[in-house]
């Protein structure tokens, strides 16, 4: 791993991250506004940035050659610090297209719940810690 491929995923990831944040307190303060308690931020974000590692994938596949520094800024970096849920997505769509449809359905599954369940495991593992 070069130090130029680690200065592309850097600047991707600032990009993704500050566009996360911006994304999620915007909708977050309107549905504040409106009263609801709903994540519509963290699902806007986890939707644009699926859909927009598919269009980097279909592009790359019919149209665009992007370096490689510049597809690992892209995907790593950007939409990687925008949600991993879009990877999380491809690999969904990548199983389905091969017709592997058990592993598929457990690794969504599993993925998933477990990742639920890890989430509220780490929060009452804090709130064991600290008084």
């Amino acid at each position: 791993m070069s130090v130029t491929t680690l200065i592309y995923v850097a600047l991707g990831g600032a990009i993704g991250a500050v566009g996360r944040f911006a994304i999620v307190s915007a909708i977050g303060h309107w549905t504040h506004i409106v009263g609801s308690g709903f994540p519509l931020g963290t699902m806007v974000v986890n939707i644009v940035g699926s859909f927009m590692l598919g269009v980097l994938v279909e592009l790359s596949a019919l149209t665009w050659s992007p370096s490689p520094e510049i597809r690992v800024m892209l995907v790593v970096g950007m939409l990687g610090a925008f949600t991993t849920f879009s990877t999380f997505s491809l690999d969904i769509v990548t199983l389905g297209t091969r017709g592997e449809w058990v592993q598929l359905a457990f690794y969504m599954g599993l993925s998933v719940a477990l990742s639920v369940v890890a989430l509220y495991m780490g929060m009452q593992s804090i709130k064991a810690i600290l008084p």
